[in-house]
């Protein structure tokens, strides 16, 4: 198959790799997978087995601007792409692109499946704390991501419950969940990385690995570790990764200074995403604080599939989807009260878990897509 993926990210310069990149990289083994690149971040370059076709006239870092202002560009070069290189299948994952995409696919009658990795009028409104923009970015979102979803083929989104969502709103998806690269995340002994890190052998270290950003209330976390350092001595909190297009670490880092806690607190800032499985080995508890109730509602955070597969245990808020998979890794905090008391009862009860992560794995992922969109294909040609 010839397949055009329009990701949701930067996917040469993105710190952290999404869903697309783990699934097409895999697909690119055996099939011909294109690419745009919209040049928003600054990150490292990524090598990729994917073929990239630049796809940025004017290079602005705001998502808002960036996509705004080069749709007309995006247009053209998507519809460029589906002629030049005869693409088979079209998959959409962006909102302002994915329109262009789409629109250039039908015109080529060419079939599109669209991914729904997030519910992306809250995530797009989330960087606002403006309450008006925000009411305007959600809606607008929403407007465009409706069209996109009402001009595809076939729809897959990451969890049953946004399945279920996107159902309520007259849409029927298929659900490939999100997954973890097993070949490098897994158990592995922490030391190394806590010498590193300035971290001793005999603190207990709650952790959290992820993007830093305002749907999870790391906040939280600073703020109740006065509390868990008054019952348990030698607590420590490690937070790995950055914030992309906010303010919020900068924010944690002064929470931090200001409630006394600079030498409880380390922040690594975004950190290569191969070395990711060795500070989540320097972790004692893995923490998913998510903090939007409507979120928790349709999400399936990669983070738990990742720090599972390195075997550690994870304390998180409520999610619906998450809690079905379970695990004896996994356990549940509705308050601060609890999660104060379950990280006593993992200081005191330390235990290690056999997990098996292979069902996870992004190349079941990839298998999953792979069969959806042959579906596609072999429908176009009867």
């Amino acid at each position: 198959m010839k397949i055009l993926l329009v990701s949701t990210q930067d996917y040469i310069h993105h710190p952290v790799p999404s869903r697309h990149h783990y699934i097409f990289e895999e697909l690119a083994k055996r099939h011909e997978v294109h690419v745009p690149h919209f040049h928003v971040s600054d990150g490292k370059e990524r090598e990729t087995r994917l073929h990239v076709h630049e796809a940025t006239m004017f290079p602005f870092k705001s998502p808002l601007l960036h996509y705004t202002l080069n749709a007309p560009y995006h247009a053209a070069v998507m519809k460029r792409i589906i002629r030049e290189e005869g693409i088979d299948v079209v998959v959409a994952a962006h909102v302002l692109a994915g329109t262009a995409v789409i629109r250039a696919a039908k015109n080529a009658g060419v079939p599109v499946l669209f991914d729904l990795k997030d519910w992306f009028p809250d995530s797009a409104a989330a960087y606002y704390t403006n309450p008006f923009a925000r009411r305007v970015i959600h809606d607008g979102v929403w407007a465009i991501t409706r069209y996109n979803l009402d001009h595809s083929d076939q729809i897959t989104t990451v969890s049953p419950s946004l399945a279920r969502q996107l159902h309520d709103h007259g849409y029927e998806a298929g659900v490939i969940t999100n997954g973890v690269d097993t070949e490098i995340f897994r158990p592995m002994d922490g030391s190394t990385m806590r010498q590193r890190l300035g971290i001793g052998d005999e603190e207990f270290v709650i952790g959290f690995a992820g993007s830093v950003e305002r749907w999870y209330a790391i906040d939280n976390l600073i703020r109740l570790l006065p509390a868990i350092r008054s019952r348990y001595d030698n607590v420590h909190l490690l937070v790995v990764g950055g914030s992309l297009f906010t303010g919020y670490l900068d924010k944690l880092k002064a929470q931090a200074v200001s409630l006394g806690l600079s030498d409880h607190v380390t922040f690594t800032g975004t950190v290569e995403h191969a070395e990711l499985p060795a500070y989540i080995a320097a972790m004692d508890v893995c923490t998913i604080p998510l903090s939007p109730p409507q979120w928790a509602n349709i999400a399936l955070p990669n983070k738990f599939f990742e720090y599972s597969a390195c075997a550690k245990p994870i304390l998180s808020r409520p999610i619906p989807d998450m809690e079905q998979i379970g695990g004896d890794h996994l356990s549940i905090y509705h308050s601060n009260e609890e999660f104060i008391d379950l990280i006593g009862e993992t200081i005191e009860h330390c235990t290690s878990y056999s997990i098996d992560a292979e069902k996870f794995s992004w190349k079941r992922r990839a298998a999953e897509m792979e069969k959806k969109l042959k579906e596609l294909t072999d429908r176009k040609q009867y």
